[in-house]
């Protein structure tokens, strides 16, 4: 796909592993900027939280990769640090924050629902954070309604837990499927320039290229 030059000023992205499960949240924020997207609330995010406090940033949505408990955990926290922030969510997840059962946290004996959401996303949704243009791609597989944030003028992505540095995300919960999934990182995340820097719901950033040339479960 043709796409714009990196730009010299990419948006700024911090990440906090939070949570039993060591998931990855992000603050994005673009230079100059005052406003923030929180990406994923896992477990006790209060060091995110303050973090985006003491930058003196306002977060303007969380927008959730997918409704899995590890990153829906922490969203009532957030959203009583940051009253009347929305939450965004796919549309195939629309209901999973309030049903521990789809959400998987019924299974942990820690059963958790969360509020929203308040705008529901779809594939090609063009989100805008300050000068920063993101796209949505629907990238299911390891849950029905996983996203990529995908911004074109500085290759950075959000992949959820669609892939991971050296691996992909599991297929063995329900509303998994392995060929999905595989489709999904071939004819999306893997469609991406070879230099964009992915950043995963778990374990270090990592490019598409790399992973394209030696990811064991899905080659490019």
């Amino acid at each position: 796909m043709s796409e714009a030059s990196p730009t010299s000023s990419p948006p700024q992205v911090e990440s906090f592993t939070l949570g039993p499960y060591a998931t990855n949240c992000y603050v994005v924020s673009v230079p100059g900027g005052r406003d923030c997207w929180i990406i994923d609330a896992s477990f006790e995010p209060q060091p995110l939280i303050r973090r985006v406090r003491s930058l003196g940033l306002t977060p303007v949505a969380l927008i959730l990769t997918h409704a899995h408990i590890d990153h829906i955990a922490g969203v009532r926290d957030v959203l009583a640090a940051f009253p009347r922030l929305p939450v965004w969510i796919h549309k195939e997840e629309e209901r999973w924050l309030g049903d521990p059962e789809l959400n998987l946290s019924a299974f942990t004996g820690m059963p958790v629902t969360a509020p929203g959401p308040d705008r529901v996303l779809i594939e090609g949704d063009v989100l805008e954070l300050g000068s920063s243009k993101w796209r949505v791609l629907h990238t299911p597989g390891h849950s029905p309604g996983g996203i990529t944030l995908y911004e074109p003028a500085s290759h950075i992505a959000f992949v959820g837990d669609a892939l991971f540095s050296g691996s992909i995300g599991r297929t063995d919960f329900p509303g998994c499927s392995f060929e999905q999934l595989a489709s999904s990182i071939r004819e999306k995340i893997y469609m991406l320039p070879a230099d964009t820097r992915f950043y995963a719901g778990h374990g270090e950033p990592g490019t598409i290229g790399h992973e394209r040339r030696t990811n064991p479960f899905v080659r490019g």
